[in-house]
């Protein structure tokens, strides 16, 4: 097996993300499944890195803070209604894997779960973090994310050094 391999199996699923979204999952007590569009992967520091962008005011963003680990799951199926639910609905006050009846079983390697449903997981752990500088971006991409009440709610970009990815069936 490469070095690479689980890197060009996480990067394969890019394509997936932009189009239907995925799920990526933190927390331990009760963790919280959060629906994401928007992922990089990068080789930074000789390391594979999964790159999940989360704003400051979501419950994930706490629980990044707190745990530092991450699964991100792209169903192989239709998962629309659950994507739906988990980007409206905030995991603060409800319990998101319950309500839209995910199985919530331990990681391989993290101490966060992951989903288990026919699809790719990938097990991340945070080695670095950054917070997007609002006077930094294009204005064209400021105007369209980050216009009005969201100059203070900008995106925090969590690294996670990709330690497992494993289609399930």
């Amino acid at each position: 097996m490469g070095k690479h391999d689980d890197l060009y199996k996480a990067a394969a699923l890019l394509p997936a993300i932009g189009d239907k979204g995925a799920l990526l999952v933190s927390g331990t007590d009760k963790p919280n499944v959060m629906t994401i569009g928007w992922a990089m992967t990068s080789v930074m520091w000789f390391k594979n890195l999964f790159i999940a962008p989360v704003r400051k005011s979501r419950h994930t963003h706490c629980l990044l803070e707190t745990h530092g680990e991450f699964t991100v799951f792209v169903p192989s199926g239709d998962m629309n209604q659950v994507l739906g639910i988990c980007g409206t609905i905030s995991g603060r006050d409800t319990d998101k894997a319950a309500t839209c009846g995910l199985d919530l079983v331990p990681s391989t390697v993290v101490q966060v779960p992951r989903i288990n449903a026919p699809g790719t997981v990938v097990e991340c752990r945070v080695i670095y973090k950054t917070d997007f500088d609002n006077d930094a971006l294009d204005d064209a991409v400021r105007m369209r994310y980050y216009s009005g009440d969201d100059t203070g709610n900008m995106h925090t970009l969590y690294f996670g050094e990709i330690l497992a990815v494993h289609e399930q069936p």
